[in-house]
């Protein structure tokens, strides 16, 4: 069996080229010393990295950042970075700021290879929460809308909502209501083309 590599959820803050800045969930590798991103195109993210050089990854547990950058609601607090003009998550638990050293071109998902130049510790990590990763899952199904079919989608929602009404605090039923709300919006509004 190929073993997987292991991929990090962050959210990454890049400048926009009118100096706001845009926050998004991102997977992000380590390989050997580099820290690789691999957006999609077309790719706000991409074109802030590419013109700028540099991006911040903010790790946190708090999923209402995850859900609310997938559906509309990108007014987070920031900070400046140490070492790169950008900015951080006001409230990360930690977070990493990169600057680009090469890029594998693709038409599809590009590599950036980055490397780390600041890393703080912002706050302690409390621990895992199976609600909290459930929101992660379904937020990377709502990113993905018209690529993968409605039952799959149906399916892992109503599996993922186990652990959701097991073990979420009010944070993540909040983040969990957003994220299931445009999920259902899209489907009410589905292409007849889309999979089914």
């Amino acid at each position: 069996m190929k073993t997987a590599q292991r991929i990090y959820e962050a959210i990454a803050t890049t400048r926009r080229a009118d100096g706001g800045i845009h926050a998004v969930p991102l997977g992000f590798r380590h390989e050997g010393d580099a820290v690789v991103l691999s957006p999609f195109r077309p790719s706000t993210t991409l074109d802030n990295v590419l013109r700028d050089g540099h991006a911040v990854l903010n790790l946190t547990d708090d999923v209402r950042i995850f859900a609310g950058c997938l559906t509309g609601r990108h007014d987070w607090p920031t900070v400046d970075a140490r070492e790169i003009p950008g900015r951080r998550l006001a409230g990360a638990l930690a977070h990493m700021e990169l600057r680009l050293d090469r890029v594998e071109d693709d038409p599809v998902r590009p590599r950036l290879f980055c490397r780390q130049v600041h890393a703080e510790t912002h706050a302690p990590f409390r621990g895992f929460n199976r609600a909290q990763a459930a929101v992660i899952e379904v937020c990377i199904l709502a990113s993905r809308l018209g690529m993968i079919s409605e039952k799959k989608i149906r399916s892992a929602v109503a599996y993922l909502s186990i652990a959701i009404d097991k073990t979420a605090g009010p944070e993540e039923l909040e983040a969990w209501r957003w994220v299931v709300a445009r999920i259902e919006d899209h489907y009410r509004r589905k292409a007849p083309d889309e999979p089914a």
